[in-house]
């Protein structure tokens, strides 16, 4: 009578484990490139929410400094937690791969969003937008503001930042066009996406480079840290700039002229869609397949399309641009 008591215990025990399991929410984790950056803030916000629709749970992490070793650290203990997804902008596109490969193989999808891995080591990357597009129109605004003619330099993130080097390299290619043959690019900096080291290297570059007209810096931290130390500086209509930056915190530097205009897109909607592509790929509806189709919630559908890098992803939209007449309807947005 004992053992049939312990025998029936056992299988409601095992019966109540199941119950709770298959009851459990899901757990999908986005990793950012380094804690403190606005723009990695609203990408994360709007993962939470594509997330908490599905009924899942949001794990939001970030390092403290924009490294690969600081990543791998994070995936490591997202792995032995067993979340159901990871989703991640990668501080490197190749250093990653062994962690991330190790994750794949215990069926944790891998989607990557503003800076990719390579292909190998994501299902899957969520682009803000055309790369090309976003590197030639910012050569394009430089262009404008200097008058055609004039000393250029690019502020940029870390030297390992896959979306800042694609964009950089569609920059040059834009420079290479007969149009542009007074302007020159005298240098590529990296304030690795620390306020502190971008205001020491646009210093620097002023410093430097007395004849400099325009300064573009395709990252948020960059171009806020460059149009303090403009406006410090009284440099408006001396060198100008423009970029990728959050409204929000460009807001007074494009009222006051040191940055005519600017371009970036949604943060929130980034964030939002890489989302939804995880659950879809932990769900087994969206495998990064060219031609798939993926529901966005209110982005609706979208496709997975080939990426220059020999992978797949999925293409947010257009940059957005940003000027004097519409920067107040968006400085309160993000």
């Amino acid at each position: 009578m004992v053992k049939r008591m312990t025998a029936l215990a056992a299988v409601l025990l095992v019966c109540c484990l199941m119950v709770a399991t298959a009851g459990e929410k899901k757990r999908y984790a986005f990793i950012f490139k380094s804690t403190g950056n606005p723009f990695g803030e609203k990408l994360m916000e709007g993962f939470k929410t594509a997330i908490e629709e599905s009924g899942a749970e949001a794990i939001l992490r970030a390092p403290d400094l924009p490294t690969a070793e600081a990543q791998i650290m994070i995936i490591e203990e997202l792995i032995a937690q067993n979340v159901d997804g990871i989703g991640l902008a990668a501080n490197d596109p190749d250093a990653l791969q062994p962690v991330l490969r190790k994750a794949m193989r215990q069926e944790i999808p891998i989607v990557t969003a503003d800076s990719a891995t390579n292909p190998e080591s994501r299902l899957v990357h969520i682009n803000q937008a055309d790369p090309e597009l976003i590197g030639r129109v910012q050569i394009q605004a430089a262009y404008d503001m200097a008058g055609g003619k004039g000393d250029i330099a690019i502020l940029s993130a870390t030297s390992q930042a896959t979306n800042q080097n694609t964009w950089i390299e569609w920059m040059k290619k834009e420079l290479e066009l007969p149009k542009y043959k007074d302007m020159k690019l005298v240098k590529v900096a990296y304030g690795d996406d620390l306020r502190d080291k971008s205001t020491s290297e646009t210093e620097a570059l002023l410093k430097t480079f007395p004849d400099l007209k325009v300064i573009i810096a395709p990252t948020t931290v960059g171009i806020a840290a460059a149009g303090k130390v403009l406006t410090d500086k009284n440099l408006k209509g001396k060198v100008f700039l423009t970029g990728l930056g959050l409204p929000s915190e460009m807001a007074d530097y494009i009222k006051n002229g040191v940055c005519p205009w600017m371009y970036l897109w949604n943060p929130i909607d980034l964030g939002y869609l890489a989302g939804y592509a995880l659950v879809g790929a932990s769900d087994g509806i969206m495998t990064g397949t060219i031609g798939e189709y993926i529901n966005a919630g209110k982005l609706s559908a979208k496709t997975v399309v080939s990426a220059g890098d020999g992978g797949t992803e999925i293409m947010l939209g257009a940059p957005f641009k940003f000027d004097p007449e519409n920067i107040d309807q968006w400085k309160d947005v993000y």
